[in-house]
């Protein structure tokens, strides 16, 4: 596991250098009491969730779109849905 420290709006990039290609970038949003808002850039057809989603995504018990059981709630929508949501993102690499 690679352990980074980074502060208010600095960011993290994973890529591959031999194409000169950002594939994602994590973004601190926020720092407030004990937790960290990330915010997350790729391309929309790659699909970003947290762990406990990923987990039932896997387990068979949701699709990745928010549907769980015939039930969609906010908190199963992948994180790049809803991050699409707060506000305009930039484009990345661009």
């Amino acid at each position: 596991m690679l352990v980074l420290t980074r502060k208010n709006r600095e960011s993290v990039v994973i890529g591959r250098t031999d194409e000169m290609q950002i594939v994602l970038e994590i973004t601190v949003l926020e720092i407030e009491g004990g937790r960290v808002r990330l915010g997350f850039e790729a391309d929309t057809r790659m699909p970003i969730h947290r762990r406990e989603v990923w987990d039932r995504i896997c387990n068979g018990n949701g699709d990745g779109n928010g549907h769980t059981n015939g039930k969609s709630t906010a908190s199963d929508q992948p994180l790049a849905t809803v991050m699409s949501n707060v506000g305009a993102r930039r484009q990345v690499g661009g």
